[in-house]
């Protein structure tokens, strides 16, 4: 295997414009840890820092072939790390604001006036949820939680076996706790929302 550690970044990115996608595995070795513990320290979480870093990597190999670099790679990396993490911090701030809300809507019995635009939020980020499942599960899903289909009846329509349907149903609830779980939502708030989107 050919060893990259000698390249600079700029012969990386061009050798992974001309197609070739072993350097990758170099830019990744180079700036993983880097990042991670920057990352780290600014969200203070192990898996939220592995997810950006994960989202960083992913969105440099999507877009390699139109990357224009004005500056270093590393600067690159580290704009999209700190944006990356600001958006997240945002979004916290936003779900922390719900959970508040929430929180003493429960102790005062009251609609409080941005009730109705917090849950909207929530209920949206949870219609996002679902959308990224993959399609034949959505699917699945969608027929038995917002058209309240029984497990034959979604078997019968989709010309499948309900033990299908009961795994596809199984794994998508499994996906859906996981992602709540890491945007820091309950799953019985997924519960509570589904069926209203």
């Amino acid at each position: 295997m050919q060893d990259f550690s000698h390249y600079t970044d700029l012969e990386l990115l061009q050798l992974l414009k001309g197609g070739d996608p072993r350097p990758m595995t170099e830019i990744y070795d180079r700036y993983w840890l880097l990042l991670y513990r920057h990352a780290l320290r600014m969200l203070h979480a192990e898996e939220e820092a592995e997810d950006v870093l994960q989202d960083i990597f992913s969105t440099l190999w999507g877009r390699v072939g139109d990357l224009n670099l004005e500056g270093s790679l590393s600067a690159f990396l580290y704009g999209m790390l700190r944006n990356k993490v600001l958006n997240r911090m945002a979004y916290h701030k936003v779900r922390e604001d719900h959970l508040r809300s929430l929180g003493a809507f429960e102790e005062s019995g009251e609609v409080m006036p941005d009730q109705l635009l917090r849950d909207k939020e929530l209920a949206r980020i949870i219609e996002e949820e679902i959308n990224r499942l993959p399609s034949k599960m959505r699917a699945v899903f969608e027929l038995r939680h917002r058209e309240e289909l029984s497990y034959r009846e979604i078997a019968e329509q989709l010309d499948v076996t309900e033990h299908t349907v009961r795994k596809q149903i199984s794994n998508a609830l499994h996906i859906l706790r996981d992602r709540l779980r890491r945007l820091g939502l309950s799953f019985s708030t997924l519960r509570l929302f589904v069926d209203i989107i």
